[in-house]
């Protein structure tokens, strides 16, 4: 997403729509990536399947609201909502707030809630929702890896939920598609495609390296981008 942000202007987007089109974009290379994460966590015996059956349906609809509410609001009040949203996520995995250990899952309906509420903000923001859901199950007491891969594998109700948002969005609008919730599907394409080598990586390494140190860079990087969106 924030790469997109970045690329997008110098391709001689129109200002107006490069928030929503990154998004949008963002969202539909995580329908690929989350596939292939999701496998090779699961080569793994890391994902926890009936977690993610369990909050699946929530993150599928969440995320669809998401994406209409999203064509809803201008490009700048997105690219604001994105900033904050990397500086809250910068401060969790920098310091490593995390609230007292819950010690335990929501029942059903609670995953079902909380996978809205992941879904919704992972569309408005355009992430495949890791940077919610990894917290979420941290604080449930799921252990790190298992919340990695996990997360993993809901990033693609996420993603599918959200395209099914912004088609819908287009169908609407008549079969054209609207500028503000197209997906630029040659950024799409070429993403997925390098990611049918990176992902692998990325899921190996989860398994082999200190989270705490990947945390941490992930986190500076997060708050250069975040302050930069808000503060530029």
């Amino acid at each position: 997403m924030p790469a997109l942000l970045l690329i997008f202007p110098y391709q001689g987007m129109a200002a107006a729509v490069v928030t929503h089109t990154a998004i949008a974009t963002s969202l539909a290379t995580v329908v690929v990536t989350s596939l292939i994460a999701a496998y090779s966590h699961h080569r793994h015996s890391a994902v926890e399947w009936s977690i993610f059956r369990r909050m699946a349906p929530g993150l599928l609809s969440g995320a669809l609201i998401g994406a209409l509410v999203t064509t809803c609001l201008p490009g700048e009040t997105l690219r604001v909502i994105f900033g904050l949203f990397a500086l809250a996520a910068a401060m969790q995995m920098g310091f490593q707030l995390q609230p007292a250990n819950r010690g335990h899952l929501f029942d059903a309906p609670g995953l079902a809630m909380v996978g809205i509420v992941i879904g919704l903000v992972s569309a408005l923001v355009g992430v495949g929702g890791g940077t919610i859901t990894v917290p979420y199950l941290r604080w449930s007491a799921v252990n790190m890896q298992r919340a990695v891969a996990t997360s993993s594998a809901c990033g693609f109700p996420i993603a599918a939920g959200a395209c099914a948002g912004f088609s819908l969005v287009d169908g609407f609008a008549g079969g054209a598609a609207l500028a503000n919730s197209t997906i630029y599907w040659p950024a799409a394409i070429w993403i997925a495609i390098a990611s049918l080598a990176a992902v692998p990586l990325g899921a190996r390494f989860t398994h082999r390296i200190s989270i705490l140190s990947l945390s941490r860079i992930f986190a500076i990087t997060l708050a250069i981008i975040g302050l930069r969106l808000v503060f530029v």
